[in-house]
């Protein structure tokens, strides 16, 4: 049963849409050091969590925003444009 509904295409957009949810949340514990929570009860946990959330949707939104740099490195550029 579970190698037929493996095959259909519902299952591989579910697959698509939960490994970005998971990149997400390992984002948040890796690299936002969000591993283990610092204050303390539910209030404060949910306080912690909306805080990391925020940064994260504002480290994409300037992702988005900037435009794109050049192959090479913006350093490269910047070089031959002095020199």
């Amino acid at each position: 049963m579970a190698r037929c509904i493996r095959k259909t295409a519902q299952y591989q957009q579910s697959r698509c849409e939960r490994k970005k949810v998971e990149m997400l949340f390992a984002h948040l514990k890796c690299i936002l050091r969000l591993d283990r929570l610092r204050l303390r009860g539910m209030n404060g946990a949910r306080d912690e969590f909306t805080l990391a959330a925020a940064v994260q949707n504002l480290r994409r939104l300037a992702k988005l925003a900037s435009p794109p740099r050049p192959f090479g490195g913006q350093i490269a550029s910047t070089a031959q444009e002095i020199g």
